[in-house]
């Protein structure tokens, strides 16, 4: 029998505690030898060959610039870009533009690390910590990128939309910024698509979600491409509802029904919430619109004695709590809330609300928008997305369920 020698596992041990270090060492040499090989390529000659007839007689190498640190997600390397002299103009390289210090990935971290908590004054020691203590960081570079997620938002919001949109959620998130007198409301809207993929397409400042801010934010998504969506999702706030019918839009509108049983509760008395609440979700998952009704008036008739203005505020804008109905009950789950819009902003108002970040509202435009963009590469697909191309080709359905040529609903 082969006994094993003692010293075997320090050494594997040793070169596994290494692996980092020779990967980052490999990068290296290999983005160094990219560069060399560019050069050789643009002169047509490899280093300290002749030059060939059709290269001009001054255009030569010229030694390297000064070391540059790179950030890459596997930590920092460093390398020096090759010079070329005689040329009119500065020689660009393809592979390491001339100020770049980190690669999209590194510069993707920030947000990831802001959406899960991190305060500005955190990011340099978390990210030295992933990228190495050589990794080129300081206040003013963090402070570069947020600059330019202001540019990437103007852009975004200037992009056209050529997808067709099938549903539409819109809330709205209020933001406390250190120089406005008053919160100020960021209009946010959030699209099912027709494969059945999640979208953000709004993310804009408005007046506590007033008609005009509204109307504002959808003519932008009209003028950008953006179809008229066949269900509207929203709350209560009246200036949504009002802008839609200013446009004109012929769609469904779907009242949030979390919103509303808020608000049917705080109408209550404590001791009579917790049999209420059991009652409105079993209004609100009833399988048809009229056993949902039946569901609302027994509501009524028990409690319209001990609470009034909770039966009112359920008999409130009460289609549009229904509209649901006429869309796939595979959809339902999507369409009878406004979490689509909510899930995502529980994260980024943890931090907004965590303190006050943003001097000016127009900040706070740019960092939520860049959170939500984290949070929309984690978005799931809408259930059945199959069906969406039958609701967006305006296909009945009653109870969830398609209606056949004779208007009669056939069994699922």
């Amino acid at each position: 029998m082969i006994r094993q020698e003692h010293t075997a596992p320090s050494i594997y041990a040793a070169r596994w505690s290494n692996l980092e270090t020779k990967a980052r060492e490999g990068i290296q040499r290999m983005l160094q030898d990219l560069l060399e090989e560019e050069v050789t390529e643009f002169l047509a000659r490899p280093r300290y060959a002749r030059r060939a007839s059709s290269t001009p007689e001054r255009v030569f190498r010229n030694g390297h610039g000064k070391p540059r640190r790179l950030s890459l997600t596997s930590g920092t390397i460093t390398v020096r870009r090759p010079r070329i002299r005689g040329l009119e103009e500065r020689f660009e390289s393809r592979i390491l533009p001339m100020f770049a210090r980190r690669t999209e990935e590194v510069a993707a971290l920030i947000p990831e690390l802001y959406l899960h908590g991190l305060a500005l004054r955190d990011f340099d020691l978390a990210l030295r910590g992933l990228l190495g203590d050589a990794a080129p960081l300081s206040p003013a570079s963090v402070a570069r990128l947020k600059a330019r997620w202001q540019e990437d938002y103007a852009a975004w919001r200037r992009s056209p939309i050529t997808e067709e949109v099938v549903y539409l959620w819109a809330d709205g998130i209020y933001v406390k910024a250190g120089l406005e007198k008053e919160k100020a409301a960021l209009l946010t809207v959030i699209v099912g698509m027709r494969d059945g993929t999640k979208r953000v397409l709004a993310v804009s400042s408005g007046y506590r979600e007033s008609k005009d801010s509204w109307a504002e934010v959808l003519r932008e998504l009209i003028a950008r491409g953006m179809s008229v969506p066949k269900l509207v999702i929203a709350d209560g706030h009246l200036g949504l509802w009002a802008a839609l019918a200013e446009l004109g839009w012929k769609c469904g509108e779907q009242r949030c029904w979390n919103h509303k049983m808020r608000n049917v509760l705080d109408a209550m008395p404590k001791k009579e919430q917790p049999a209420a609440k059991e009652m409105l979700s079993a209004m609100q998952s009833a399988e048809t619109e009229e056993e949902a009704v039946k569901l609302r008036d027994r509501f009524v008739v028990k409690y319209r004695e001990r609470a009034p203005k909770a039966c009112e505020k359920l008999n409130r804008d009460w289609p549009r709590l229904m509209s649901f109905y006429n869309f796939p009950k595979e959809h339902w789950k999507h369409l009878r809330t406004s979490n689509v819009v909510e899930s995502p902003f529980a994260a980024v108002r943890l931090r907004t609300g965590a303190s006050k970040r943003f001097k000016r509202v127009e900040n706070a435009e740019a960092i939520i928008w860049k959170l939500l963009m984290v949070a929309e590469k984690r978005f799931r697909k809408l259930n059945a997305p199959n069906l969406l191309a039958e609701v967006a080709a305006g296909v009945v359905f009653e109870n969830g369920i398609r209606k056949t040529n004779n208007s009669q609903a056939h069994a699922a």
